[in-house]
């Protein structure tokens, strides 16, 4: 895996495609790593784009290059360090896809530089634009280990079993059998970087102000919790059964996004989709990458869009249904994943 080296990183990075091709950037989530991409990446690249992965800070080979430099994780922070990423490689203009964490930088990213991003496709959780409410007694439940890491004593147990506690979730959020121990233990591989238990816990506790932003990336922090809407075109992609984000916590999601949106609800699948779904995943990041350039006919307004179906009505547009294929059931294992 190539490195790219920019002022506070040395971040290890794949790249696919040709150089003069559209941009796309992938970026994961936690507990997760860049291999997450690995089913989806060539495939984007096979149908003419130019694929950027690169491994966040905490995690893998991406290492700090300075012991001055805040070992911090918030989405503002990390969405400086996507732009220095894309400043090094000479890429201006490009889409961001971006999964769990990867999704609110990639918002993060809109919001800060919305000249250089063309499109959204977000992964699982939704925006927090406009700031962050505090969550129902029913979605609190399910966060446990935010609250956990809020204290001295869980924060210490998340140090002290890092892998432990990265494998409950792996369990806890989607359906029985979707990996297996051999997947997981390869990714499990990149939260052995030093860093990785001070970049979760901070950027878990500066989500509900129990820990201050990256001083650098504070004003871009402030800048989301003031956006209430974007309209850069933007797909969103949500798993049927994800048990840390079921549905129901996506039901304001249109109401973030003034331009072209859609949403698809993926049966069967839980928090990770493009594990557990790549062909999927891929058809709708193609769809809205390369396709969406092409024929409009996909893209909706959300405004005023008579609703179908008890999500679509609440949020008040019409989720476009999935085609055949996503209705079957998904990939299980990850046997082709590499580590």
């Amino acid at each position: 895996m190539p490195t790219i080296t920019t002022d506070h990183l040395s971040i290890a990075c794949d790249l696919y495609g040709s150089e003069d091709a559209p941009v796309v950037l992938l970026l994961h989530g936690w507990p997760d790593d860049a291999t997450t991409w690995d089913r989806v990446a060539p495939r984007l690249a096979q149908a003419g784009l130019r694929v950027v992965v690169p491994t966040l800070r905490g995690f893998g080979a991406t290492r700090f290059r300075h012991d001055h430099t805040p070992r911090t994780g918030d989405s503002a922070i990390l969405a400086l360090d996507a732009i220095a990423l894309m400043d090094k490689l000479g890429i201006d203009r490009f889409m961001v896809a971006g999964h769990d964490w990867g999704s609110n930088i990639a918002e993060a990213l809109a919001v800060g530089w919305p000249e250089r991003v063309r499109k959204l496709a977000l992964l699982s959780t939704p925006p927090r634009l406009g700031g962050m409410p505090t969550p129902s007694f029913d979605q609190a439940q399910r966060q446990w280990y935010h609250w956990f890491m809020a204290t001295r004593r869980g924060a210490q147990a998340v140090r002290d079993d890092r892998r432990g506690f990265a494998h409950i979730h792996w369990v806890n959020w989607s359906p029985p059998g979707w990996f297996d121990e051999a997947t997981f233990n390869r990714v499990a591989k990149s939260f052995d970087n030093p860093d990785w238990p001070a970049v979760t816990i901070h950027s878990y506790r500066a989500r509900w102000d129990e820990a201050q932003p990256d001083p650098r990336g504070a004003w871009l922090a402030d800048r989301v919790k003031a956006t209430k809407a974007l309209s850069v075109p933007t797909l969103y992609l949500h798993g049927e059964v994800d048990g840390v984000n079921p549905p129901s916590t996506a039901r304001d999601v249109a109401a973030r996004f003034s331009g072209p949106f859609r949403m698809v609800e993926l049966p069967g699948v839980g928090h990770f989709p493009q594990r557990e779904n790549p062909e999927a995943v891929s058809r709708h990041l193609i769809e809205l990458f390369v396709e969406a350039d092409e024929d409009r006919g996909h893209w909706k307004l959300a405004a005023g869009v008579a609703a179908a179906g008890l999500l679509a009505a609440a949020i008040g547009f019409a989720r476009m249904r999935p085609t055949e294929d996503d209705q079957s059931s998904p990939e299980r294992g990850g046997g082709g994943q590499k580590g």
